[in-house]
C-alpha cells in the first residue's frame, strides 16, 4: 500500500473528535516519517474570545504524532501516549492550522515522536514531543 492509500485509510478511520477539530490528514511521507494534518478551529474551542484552549492545541499535536505511527509503523494496532510535553510559542488563534507529526525513533514497543503546529501564516505556534507505547497484536 502506498502513502496516498494509507492516508485515505487514516481519514476514513479517524475518530469522531476529529470532526470537532476540523481535522484531516493531508500528507503522509514514509521516507520522512511524517504525517501532516490540517485543522480548522472555530471560536467554539477558544477562551478569551479567539485563543484556542491549550488542550485542543495539544490534541492537534498528539493526533499528528499518533497518526504518523498508525500510518507508517508496520503492525501497530494501537498507540498509547506515555508522556507528552508541549511548548506554546505563540497564542494559537481560531483559524486554519497545519500540524506535522514525525516519528523520531521507533522500537519494538516504544516510540519517540515530535510535532510542530503552524498557523495559516506559517508561524510556528507550538511543538510537542511524546513517548508512546506501541501496541502490536500478540
Amino acid at each position: 500500500m502506498n502513502d496516498i492509500q494509507k492516508m485515505e485509510g487514516l481519514n476514513q478511520a479517524k475518530p469522531a473528535f476529529m470532526q470537532l477539530l476540523g481535522g484531516e490528514v493531508v500528507g503522509l511521507d514514509s521516507d520522512a516519517g511524517t504525517c501532516t494534518f490540517e485543522f480548522n478551529i472555530g471560536t467554539d474551542l477558544c477562551h478569551s474570545v479567539n485563543v484556542i484552549q491549550g488542550g485542543f492545541v495539544t490534541a492537534m499535536l498528539d493526533a499528528s504524532m499518533a497518526h504518523a505511527g498508525f500510518g507508517l509503523i508496520e503492525g501497530v494496532q494501537n498507540i498509547a501516549t506515555l508522556e507528552i510535553k508541549v511548548s506554546f510559542y505563540e497564542a494559537s488563534l481560531a483559524g486554519q492550522y497545519k500540524a506535522i507529526g514525525k516519528l523520531d525513533r521507533i522500537g519494538g514497543s516504544v516510540g519517540f515522536m515530535s510535532a510542530a503546529l503552524y498557523n495559516d501564516a506559517g508561524t510556528l505556534t507550538a511543538t510537542a514531543t511524546s513517548t508512546a507505547k506501541l501496541i502490536r497484536p500478540r
